[in-house]
């Protein structure tokens, strides 16, 4: 019998996951499977960037799903390895990967075991992210604060408001009080939007089992003798994950290494521009070489995580007849991009105030994130690679490798900032909020620009489930991912709609409701 040929869109996490899921355990037999991706690195948003011998992780990756076959599949790509010492001064230093030391494709093919710890900078103050009704985030508010916020919450209790958008989806959740000092701000600097401009849906797929009383009650369930499984908790309240030694992108890189082992062909620098059809069905994918080249492939199946507004745009270039409906809703679907710009540092003004212990020698803060929630400041969110990973930081041991990350929309002021305007203008942030003395603190730096990071959920967004259904009427139509299905997904839940996908290429069913309804039930997610 002929091999199918199977065409997927994207090397990030959901088309190599497609791919693998498909020529393994001998479906390289069956399948004539070839990766397209638009860059040359793998792993889209959960990449790797590698920088004069530090790494940066975009956006920050936790590896952690409450769907077991996605922990199995980590699992059996990087083997876990137990949490690192604290006490081992040399693990910030590359020992193991030095000429002679160990097989570093043994030592390094691993996951870490990591303690998640958050705060928020709001106010000159660093309190618990999430939010919690700790004694030092009762004494940041003051009593006064504290009260407001407390009738607020009730008054949330008794009177609840539509959820026809995220600002009451908010308030009914923490009171209207704490809603405007925690998200309110916040959430228009992400988005660019006011959150009563935003669907609600967006809640619902992020934070749908956070609130004040979700927060009291895994704060009891902690003090209990009986372990909780972690599937019961909320996941923005997980307080354990696994990490990839080296970054998101090694565990994306190996996978691509078996793909292409497999027989999976990957072509890179591949920017698909063109899609076919014929009898309602997608008959071959056309993509742009690095030459400028355009060539066509044949498909018989095709799985596609670029994102809908271009994969809209690919299908009416071959077919200018196409729905002009549909292509006026995907091309008023909105995203948001972002910036990080990552400096090295000597060392942090801030001290350690929690109980955890950390790693190198002066100690750092422990953060994984810091959520800069203060409306005063254009930053997001500050990352601190030492905790993520010591194996990130060339010197971990002397020097702090942060990120810190801008939203912004493609083409504005801020996106076309030039490295050094990005980088100063970085700096006196971090200096004005007392992290860092100044400039001279600074020993090294790097901007990295991510167009449409985050699919937004405003503008034509309402308008989804008409192009979901004209897009599944191409029969061998496949769309999976973040940007492939215009969902806020994580990594799990994309590797999860590709996982969808290929049982349904298998199995030969054709209502692909199974995709789409991936993370549209359960709530793992975390506020960013």
């Amino acid at each position: 019998m002929s091999k199918q040929s199977v065409v997927i869109v994207g090397g990030g996490p959901a088309g190599l996951t497609a791919a693998w899921e498909l020529v393994k355990d001998g479906g390289n037999n069956k399948y004539d499977v070839t990766v397209l991706e638009s860059t040359n690195t793998f792993g889209g948003i959960s990449r790797t960037v590698k920088h004069n011998g530090n790494r940066m992780d975009i956006g920050g990756h936790r590896f952690f799903s409450k769907d077991d076959r996605i922990m199995d599949w980590w699992k059996e790509v990087l083997p876990l390895q137990g949490a690192p010492s604290y006490d081992d001064k040399k693990l910030g230093r590359h020992h193991d990967l030095e000429p002679g030391g160990p097989d570093p494709e043994q030592t390094d093919r691993v996951m870490l075991k990591r303690h998640r710890v958050s705060r928020i900078y709001w106010n000159h103050h660093f309190l618990d992210y999430p939010i919690s009704l700790s004694p030092q985030t009762l004494q940041a508010m003051g009593f006064k604060l504290t009260m407001q916020a407390g009738f607020s919450y009730l008054k949330s209790l008794i009177h609840k408001l539509p959820e026809d958008n995220l600002e009451n989806f908010y308030i009914n959740r923490f009171g209207r009080k704490l809603y405007s000092m925690f998200f309110e701000g916040y959430t228009e600097k992400l988005w660019g939007r006011h959150p009563r401009e935003i669907s609600a849906d967006w809640g619902a797929q992020r934070v749908k089992g956070l609130s004040i009383m979700g927060v009291l009650k895994n704060a009891f369930q902690k003090l209990l003798p009986k372990k909780r499984d972690s599937r019961e908790v909320e996941t923005s309240l997980i307080e354990e994950f696994w990490y990839p030694k080296l970054g998101p992108g090694q565990l994306w890189e190996t996978v691509e290494r078996r793909n292409v082992e497999h027989g999976v062909h990957v072509i890179t620098e591949a920017e698909v521009v063109g899609l076919n059809q014929e009898d309602g069905r997608i008959s071959s994918v056309v993509y742009r070489d690095a030459d400028g080249q355009e060539v066509t492939l044949k498909a018989d199946q095709v799985i596609s995580s670029m994102p809908v507004k271009d994969l809209v745009e690919a299908i009416a270039r071959e077919d200018p007849s196409a729905d002009k409906e549909m292509v006026r809703v995907a091309d008023g679907l909105p995203y948001r991009d972002f910036v990080t710009v990552g400096l090295l540092i000597r060392h942090l003004r801030i001290r350690n105030t929690t109980k955890m212990k950390t790693l190198g020698d002066p100690p750092i803060v422990p953060d994984c994130w810091i959520y800069v929630q203060d409306p005063g400041y254009k930053m997001g969110r500050i990352q601190i690679f030492n905790n993520w990973s010591p194996y990130m930081v060339e010197k971990a041991d002397d020097t702090v490798w942060i990120g810190l990350e801008y939203f912004c929309e493609e083409g504005d002021d801020f996106w076309n900032m030039s490295d050094k305007e990005a980088t100063d203008f970085a700096i006196k942030e971090l200096t004005r909020m007392g992290i860092i003395n100044g400039p001279t603190d600074v020993m090294d730096s790097h901007r990295e620009r991510v167009a449409k990071a985050y699919p937004a959920y405003f503008d034509t967004y309402d308008e989804m489930p008409g192009l979901v259904e004209w897009l599944d009427s191409f029969g061998n139509l496949y769309c999976v991912g973040r940007n492939g299905q215009h969902h806020y997904n994580n990594q799990d839940h994309s590797m999860a709609t590709s996982m969808e996908a290929v049982k349904n290429i298998k199995s030969g069913r054709t209502d692909k409701a199974n995709v789409w309804n991936v993370n549209t039930e359960q709530s793992y997610h975390e506020e960013k």
